[in-house]
């Protein structure tokens, strides 16, 4: 019955992850174009700013929302739910889930599982979003659009299993998005009555407070997948082919010290040197200051000392 119906199953999928799971084929990649009909919609619904036009406060809102949900995206979906490179309460760990959530990347359940598989087999045959094994656009987002990306091996997050409130996020992942979309709208409604100076609505809110936002947060994020491991300079010879690039290092709030990341994944901190700008863990620090995080760990003096000893040995080569 549910073989015969895989077209509602996949409908049925758009809000609840688990629908059918037990007949998920979760070595699949093929594309599956029912399945991912609303992100496909989430770019399309961009176009829209033809129709809104544009507005200073519209731009910045995106801005602000893009730097906000990076940040619940690199320090808490990577850093802590897939690292747990620092501690932190249960109220704040359920408000960063809820943040990252808005971002449609799907829960911190299943980003941390496919993140902990990235690390196991990294750019092998195994490592789902490698552009070793699939090409540039596999890796961006090809992967993205099949079974097997939509697949969650919970074995690799049992840490987490045993939070409801995180089961919950995970399993109904687009309803955060959905009600961070309405939420905009109804702001920008309310903008246009209580400051029309603003110059914005709920149509034109949604679309760059929303829609733009998340396409640019998302492909954004993918693009340590597809560019990390390709374009930039390898510090330590990993097992991989993971590079550090200071311009995606910028774009990501510090996720491009890729290279670094894949030396030592333990540290909260993935720029490894002073010069090394890496947002995330200036934001993770101030929240340590404040008291909502904790225990960050350090990168290791071992670490710190072959860091400088390689790029000694850099410098004298050059």
């Amino acid at each position: 019955m549910i073989r015969e119906s895989s077209w509602l199953i996949n409908i049925l999928r758009w809000f609840d992850s688990e629908a059918g799971s037990d007949h998920l084929d979760t070595g699949s990649r093929a594309f599956n174009t029912l399945r991912v009909l609303p992100f496909i919609a989430l770019h399309l619904a961009c176009l829209l700013v033809f129709v809104t036009g544009t507005s200073a406060f519209a731009v910045g809102f995106a801005l602000t929302f893009f730097v906000l949900r990076m940040f619940a995206i690199t320090g808490f979906y990577h850093r802590y739910f897939s690292h747990k490179t620092f501690k932190t309460s249960r109220p704040a760990q359920f408000a960063f889930a809820v943040l990252g959530a808005s971002a449609a990347q799907r829960g911190p359940l299943w980003w941390a599982a496919h993140h902990r598989h990235h690390h196991q087999h990294s750019d092998k045959a195994e490592d789902l979003h490698s552009p070793h094994q699939g090409g540039f656009w596999w890796s961006h987002m090809g992967w993205f659009t099949c079974d097997a990306g939509f697949a969650m091996n919970e074995k690799r997050v049992r840490d987490w299993l045993k939070f409801p409130e995180l089961r919950w996020i995970n399993r109904f992942d687009a309803l955060v998005p959905a009600a961070a979309a309405v939420i905009i709208y109804l702001l920008g409604e309310a903008l246009a009555v209580w400051a029309p100076g603003l110059n914005t609505n709920g149509l034109q809110l949604l679309v760059w407070g929303f829609f733009i936002s998340t396409v640019v947060l998302f492909h954004a994020t993918v693009s340590i997948n597809s560019l990390s491991h390709v374009w930039g300079r390898r510090r330590f010879d990993t097992d991989d082919d993971s590079r550090n690039n200071p311009w995606l290092a910028l774009l990501t709030l510090g996720e491009g010290w890729h290279n670094n990341h894949h030396r030592w994944p333990r540290s909260v901190r993935q720029g490894f040197r002073w010069y090394e700008i890496d947002i995330t863990w200036y934001g993770l620090w101030l929240l340590s200051r404040l008291g909502i995080v904790w225990d960050l760990n350090p990168i290791p003096e071992h670490i710190q000392e072959e860091t400088r000893k390689l790029d000694r040995l850099r410098r004298t080569r050059s």
